[in-house]
């Protein structure tokens, strides 16, 4: 094939999904109302710890926070397909494929440092609860925060100037419903050697990292929770990080199942289908679960559910009429 210089061209062609006509009325239909999902849910979850003062935690801090990434996260890639559904056309501009690699692996990476952060949250809670609230100040709280975006917004910066070094081909096809690092990389015509080094190093420093955070974490609250003579102190202290440990198991089963996908098959509609499941329902299950599995969340939900409740009616009493 014929090589050609990056800045040539100006689109990529995503046919992820797009195979069949007749199925993208359903197709459009099930991504739309996972997104408005995802994005109410996780907006819920903020307004609820915003808006209850029993929630001004740490805990909770890290858990807004979270949901705010996931909205980004999810919007990233979901309303372009959905526009591109809609009018029938393939097409992402070069600059717009660009920009959106590099806010997927900003908000992915994001993701992953916040669910280590969250892991730290619940270890200082169990293993030194007399100490947690020394501990865990505001200060160091925001800095936790702080450093995760800023980890990640130079490393999703450094692959997306890895992938302004390539050179395409005059295939720019791209089998995804939106622009994928690996998938980007596998079209260009120039040498990928230092891309594939950079990308192997980052998934072991940047995903094996706060995998082995996470694990460390579990392994010392396990041992904790072991020492806990009572069944119903055991219980207690799981139940604080029950919620926080399945969001973990989901997220890190989607992205193996990406990996996998991606490693054992050449199948673009097995590839898409897997990361269907990390970009969009793993943000979209993460509200069911907290607010299922938490019981400060589901007071908060009814309290500020109550609150609302007894307004409307007083709001409407007010209101005059002509």
């Amino acid at each position: 094939m014929e090589p050609g210089n990056n800045t040539q061209f100006s689109e990529f062609f995503l046919l992820g999904f797009s195979v069949d006509p007749e199925l993208q009325p359903l197709i459009f239909g099930l991504f739309l109302s996972m997104y408005l999902i995802a994005v109410f849910g996780n907006l819920l979850i903020i307004f609820v710890t915003i808006s209850d003062s029993h929630l001004h935690t740490p805990m909770y801090f890290f858990l807004s926070n979270l949901s705010f990434v996931d909205i980004c996260f999810t919007s990233t890639t979901i309303p372009k397909m959905l526009k591109n559904i809609q009018t029938q056309s393939k097409v992402i501009t070069y600059e717009g494929c660009i920009i959106q690699v590099y806010f997927y692996i900003f908000f992915a990476g994001l993701d992953d440092f916040l669910l280590t952060v969250m892991a730290y949250d619940r270890f200082v809670a169990i293993c030194h609860p007399l100490h947690y609230t020394v501990i865990m100040h505001p200060r160091l709280c925001a800095l936790l925060v702080l450093v995760p975006w800023m980890m990640s917004a130079m490393y999703s910066l450094l692959q997306s100037l890895m992938v302004l070094r390539l050179t395409f081909c005059r295939e720019v096809e791209i089998p995804h419903f939106f622009c994928e690092l690996n998938q980007m990389v596998q079209l260009a015509c120039s040498d990928t050697f230092l891309n594939d080094v950079v990308m192997c190093l980052a998934s072991v420093l940047l995903a094996g990292g706060p995998f082995a955070g996470i694990i460390y974490s579990y392994s010392k609250i396990v041992s904790s929770i072991r020492r806990i003579s009572s069944t119903q102190g055991k219980f207690k202290a799981f139940s604080t990080c029950a919620s926080h440990l399945s969001v973990v198991l989901l997220f890190y089963c989607t992205s193996l199942g990406v990996y996998l996908s991606s490693a054992a098959t050449h199948s673009s509609h097995s590839s898409a289908t897997a990361s269907m499941m990390y970009t969009v329902v793993t943000p979209m299950l993460n509200p069911f679960i907290y607010s299922l599995r938490n019981k400060d969340i589901k007071r908060a939900l009814k309290r500020v559910c109550g609150i609302v409740g007894i307004r409307w009616p007083i709001v409407l009493g007010q209101m005059k009429y002509p």
